[in-house]
């Protein structure tokens, strides 16, 4: 079953096209990368797609209905979630106040408790709970605000560059929690290391100049030549 679709997707800033005629379509349960190189789209791609950013032209599709145009929050009810590639938690609240925060709408009251120690169980987080989350490394910050999307026990999960800044323990430990996610959760990640990308993805898109340029299984794509020039360098 198709989860999300996109068709056509566009976006235009001062007449610069960051995203141009975008076909998306991600199965339920599936794992998929999006990479290509800086300035490709990918961020305002999913920004269109999580209703943060208002596509110039095209249509978005969830669970079969049309959410072009709905708001955010309102798709965050409907089963998304978002983790941004700027960490935005609430540096003055503990761990745990931020992943309870992020449940409240989602998660009914009597099973908070469970539902935050869980999802900070996940991301390997479970010693900082009482910690502000200010006092967090910058890649401990990253692993809150994917418990934040996990405790919503979204349908949809979106990772905005997930592993930046964190130790080669942890994106061990990131690469072990999308593996246990997979079939769970529908999963669209946005990376730069590609050891993450080919270990957990089912399928990887490649997004270059706003368009994209390949799509298909990891070995697919790392074979690719019109990727290996215009991303991988050859490698």
């Amino acid at each position: 079953m198709t989860l999300l679709s996109t068709r056509g997707l566009s976006k235009s800033f001062a007449g610069l096209q960051a995203v141009s005629g975008v076909d998306l379509d991600l199965r339920q349960g599936e794992v998929r990368a999006l990479i290509g190189p800086n300035g490709a789209g990918k961020t305002t791609l999913v920004g269109m797609i999580c209703g943060r950013i208002t596509p110039t032209s095209g249509q978005v599709m969830f669970d079969g209905r049309e959410i072009t145009r709905l708001p955010a929050h309102k798709r965050m009810l409907m089963g998304m979630a978002y983790t941004f590639q700027i960490t935005s938690v609430f540096t003055g609240l503990s761990v745990a106040e931020n992943v309870t925060l992020a449940a409240r709408r989602r998660v009914p009251h009597s099973g908070l408790s469970d539902a935050v120690t869980t999802a900070l169980r996940r991301v390997g987080l479970s010693e900082h709970v009482e910690q502000e989350a200010g006092d967090l490394s910058y890649g401990h910050q990253r692993l809150l605000e994917i418990a934040m999307g996990l405790v919503q026990g979204p349908r949809l999960l979106i990772l905005d560059e997930p592993t930046q800044g964190l130790t080669e323990a942890e994106v061990d430990r990131f690469k072990a929690l999308i593996r246990e996610l997979a079939g769970e959760t529908t999963i669209l990640l946005i990376e730069h290391n590609m050891s993450v990308v080919m270990e957990t993805a089912d399928r990887v898109t490649v997004l270059n100049f706003g368009e994209v340029l390949a799509e298909g299984t990891p070995d697919e794509v790392r074979a690719n030549a019109e990727v290996q020039a215009a991303y991988l360098g050859g490698d």
